[in-house]
């Protein structure tokens, strides 16, 4: 008659022990690093969007304001509404970090957006009225704001993405990504634009 083995608490904790080991030795190995890089986009990619529909809430007051005293410049103010419509027109979600065309839309026209409140605010100099009027101050001061927050949201993302790529391409991540994440791809990241479009636009005075 075989004799069935006896699972003593000391052998049950030993083998909890060894599991316990062997999960941290694989977690020491980077095997979460991978999918915590890609939540880290991901996140970072929130931030961006946030910032720049906030700046796109803020282009209908500006022109609004600025129309009040300077009607006359039909042509800049019609540039800056276009821009708008076109930016928040890209259906933005997770989904456009795995659409590389999509993404470079979306810049493009982020960056058309910035061209044309440039040029607003460089036509705003020649009314002194405009610049001295509480309601554009304030309006100026939010878009300086929201501006440099896009500057560092988009410097987060750049980072997030270079250092979740950076893993899935090099030694040990490159493993993991083989074995079991292979279905995680290489993610698109922002590119400078020859006109340097994508710059906050200069609106101190």
């Amino acid at each position: 008659m075989q004799t069935q083995p006896t699972y003593t608490p000391m052998r049950s904790m030993r083998q909890l022990i060894t599991l316990l080991m062997l999960a941290f030795l694989l977690t020491g190995c980077g095997i979460n690093n991978i999918p915590t890089y890609d939540e880290k986009v991901k996140s970072a990619w929130s931030q961006v969007e946030n910032q720049y529909q906030r700046r796109a809430d803020l282009v209908p007051n500006l022109v609004e304001t600025v129309k009040g005293f300077a009607a006359q410049e039909k042509e800049t103010l019609t540039a800056v509404i276009e821009a708008r419509s076109k930016a928040t027109s890209i259906q933005v979600d997770e989904s456009i970090l795995n659409d590389p065309q999509k993404l470079q839309q979306f810049q493009q026209a982020q960056g058309e957006l910035s061209s044309a409140l440039s040029r607003l605010m460089a036509v705003s100099e020649r009314y002194p009225d405009l610049k001295s009027n509480q309601n554009f101050l304030a309006l100026q001061s939010q878009l300086e704001g929201t501006e440099n927050r896009i500057a560092v949201a988009r410097r987060d993302f750049i980072q997030s993405v270079e250092r979740y790529n950076t893993e899935i391409r090099t030694f040990p991540g490159k493993i993991w990504h083989s074995i079991l994440y292979s279905e995680m791809e290489v993610r698109e990241n922002f590119k400078a634009t020859a006109d340097n479009a994508h710059e906050a636009p200069k609106v101190t005075f």
